[in-house]
């Protein structure tokens, strides 16, 4: 036996390996099981040019085998094999890796088809978080029996190793856990980490089966079974996979109950290797506004990484379900975490360009079945996906073009609910805008039914123009930011002064104004706070009044969200327009010109707080506009 020194302050390292490097003790054995995947790949390849290596036996294979009494853990695998030259150099030096050094002599091209995991050299040594002595016993396919190799470490910074005699080639890594690593000695606790972590390695993993209490009296010895899955899914042909079988993978894989709305199976080949099987869900997940979830689990070369990756698709895509596997994408020593480099960033924009293509190919398509699917996911993700409109200034026109909104123009409805109008894109509303329309408009509300009833929207249906309705919560905030599509800017026809007369309807206001110069000062100085304006409206035909913002204020809609989230928001000061060709309005000012102004200002509140409601709001004082309301039914009745 001969007794050797770790390289590069093992120490140190080991102490790094052991406390600092993994956040979850139970990687060492998706390491290991890498490694030996690894091995089988190069016994495989080496075969190819190099006959007689598998020496009558080519079972490549991955066995695991645990020992409760002895507290002893085996992995063993018939794969290449090590001398003890090699055992030395690659178990002896952190961070040196056969595996890297075998990707470099066999070349690109083989590289690319080679499916070897690591990387780095440093996954073995996983294996000390759990063990305090590993031994492992190796021989090189194509030697003799007696040059097998014992390498021997407590991870004190030195190791020893000696020739042994050992039959079949491969290696055996025998783990001596530690006290409070015995958990790994269960066996359903091994299947439970197979699964999870290697249950697509090429290889078969086999360990012994679960014996029954009944079996166990009768004697029965556990044979060994496979327990991983093999060939994943999403590496096989398109052609040979059927629907059901995708299902099944959304189901369990994906962690779904229900049934995928569509689905996209990407194989991206060239500088940036990678595999795609994403989902879109028909149903809303739970924690779809969970920021910290996101729904792709990461693989490289079907070894399983992580779950909740929150770096491959930005944060309006959460919605979609699925897995990445990567044949080059680099990892940190740990395989834990991605490093932050171009190569992610490369699939993160690959795989959103994708996702955003097959919307708008379903949105675009001629069958109906394929626009009835995006019409479900609009409607259950639309309001996420416009979250883009905002955040994502390259692919903010993709998105755009798939937005849907129901507006004025929209008389179909959707099926099974009569009150609920189908959408329209941003693309048809442009079509469809009559020659003098210069913006596109929106209205904001609270709900449908608040956008369908909202006075504002009078002028312009008397006009023809078309008015979308902005109703989900996260529209306010979008339309701080998307201000414009295809040169047109976005307005909303409750701010500003509204775009509608002509220049003879202008002059006629106008003068209005001038006659309504000392009612419009009264209603101002009595109304008071919240309301920072009265002037007379172009924009009503049927309602006697309106509450209206200038072009930047902060709409209702907005400080009742921006409250929502904890922020302190000044109330937001309103103009209060009146339609000067409605009865009730024109009584109002023929009274103060008479100078009949006793019950005048609550007359104007209660305008007001109508104009509140209308819009979907809540008047300031809800007890005084109840009385005032009594007061005027005491006076009718």
């Amino acid at each position: 036996m001969t007794q050797h020194a770790f390289q590069t302050e093992v120490q140190q390292l080991l102490h790094l390996m052991i406390h600092a490097l993994y956040s979850n003790r139970e990687i060492f054995l998706r390491e290991l099981i890498s490694n030996a995947s690894d091995a089988c790949d190069k016994l495989r390849f080496k075969a190819l040019t190099e006959t007689g290596l598998y020496a009558g036996d080519d079972r490549l294979q991955v066995n695991i085998v645990s020992d409760q009494e002895a507290g002893v853990l085996t992995i063993s695998d018939t794969g290449v094999g090590l001398t003890e030259a090699e055992a030395i150099e690659h178990l002896g030096t952190i961070a040196k890796s056969g595996t890297k050094a075998f990707l470099q002599a066999m070349g690109t091209d083989a590289a690319k088809n080679s499916n070897l995991i690591g990387q780095f050299g440093v996954g073995f040594y996983s294996a000390f978080m759990v063990a305090d002595r590993i031994v492992v016993e190796s021989r090189a396919a194509g030697v003799s029996a007696d040059a097998g190799v014992r390498w021997e470490s407590a991870g004190d910074g030195n190791f020893s190793t000696e020739v042994i005699t050992r039959a079949q080639r491969g290696t055996t890594i025998t783990l001596h856990l530690k006290e409070d690593a015995k958990e790994f000695l269960d066996t359903w606790r091994l299947r439970e980490l197979v699964k999870k972590y290697s249950d697509f390695v090429s290889y078969p993993v086999l360990l012994p089966k679960n014996l029954t209490e009944d079996e166990k009296k009768e004697g029965k010895t556990a044979e060994p079974e496979q327990v991983n899955a093999g060939q994943a899914l999403w590496t096989r042909p398109k052609d040979q996979i059927t629907a059901s079988e995708y299902t099944e993978f959304y189901k369990t894989a994906c962690k779904q109950w229900d049934e995928p709305a569509t689905r996209l199976h990407l194989t991206v080949e060239g500088t940036l290797s990678f595999t795609a099987l994403l989902f879109v869900p028909s149903e809303k997940p739970m924690d779809l506004f969970d920021r910290e979830k996101r729904g792709l689990s990461l693989y490289v070369r079907r070894v399983f990484i992580m779950d909740d990756n929150k770096d491959l698709l930005p944060d309006y895509l959460r919605f979609v379900r699925g897995i990445v596997d990567s044949d080059d994408l680099p990892l940190n020593v740990s395989r834990e975490i991605l490093q932050d480099n171009a190569t992610v960033q490369k699939i993160r924009k690959q795989l959103t360009k994708k996702i955003l293509d097959h919307f708008a190919s379903l949105a675009s398509s001629n069958d109906e079945a394929e626009k009835a699917t995006f019409t479900t996911i609009d409607e259950i993700f639309g309001s996420v996906l416009r979250e883009a409109l905002v955040n994502d200034f390259d692919n903010k026109d993709k998105v755009a073009r798939l937005t849907r909104f129901r507006s004025t123009w929209t008389t179909a409805t959707v099926e099974g609910d009569e009150k609920r109008p189908a959408k329209t894109g941003l693309e048809d509303y442009v079509r469809r805008m009559p020659e003098g329309q210069k913006a596109i408009y929106v209205v904001n509300a609270g709900s449908l039914e608040a956008a369908q009833g909202s006075p504002h929207l009078e002028g312009y249906r008397s006009k023809g123009y078309e008015v979308l309705f902005l109703t989900d919560p996260v529209d306010e905030w979008v339309a701080q930011h998307f201000t414009e599509f295809d040169k047109k800017p976005i307005t909303s026809i409750a701010k500003g002064l509204a775009d509608l007369a002509t220049d003879d309807e202008k002059k006629s206001l106008d003068e209005q104004t001038k006659s309504y110069e000392g009612f419009l000062g009264f209603a101002k100085a009595n109304l008071g706070e919240g309301i920072k304006d009265v002037r007379l409206s172009a924009r009503l035909t049927d309602s006697p009044c309106c509450l209206v913002g200038d072009t930047h204020d902060l709409s209702p809609q907005m400080a009742d969200l921006m409250k929502r989230m904890g922020q302190d928001v000044p109330k937001p000061q309103r103009i209060l327009e009146l339609n000067p060709g409605h009865p009730l309005v024109q009584k109002l000012q023929a009274r103060h010109t008479a100078g009949t102004t006793d019950g005048l200002a609550d007359h104007l509140a209660t305008l007001r707080d109508q104009a509140v409601l209308v819009e979907g709001g809540r008047p300031t004082d809800p007890a005084a506009f109840a009385k005032r309301i009594q007061a005027l039914m005491t006076l009718a009745v």
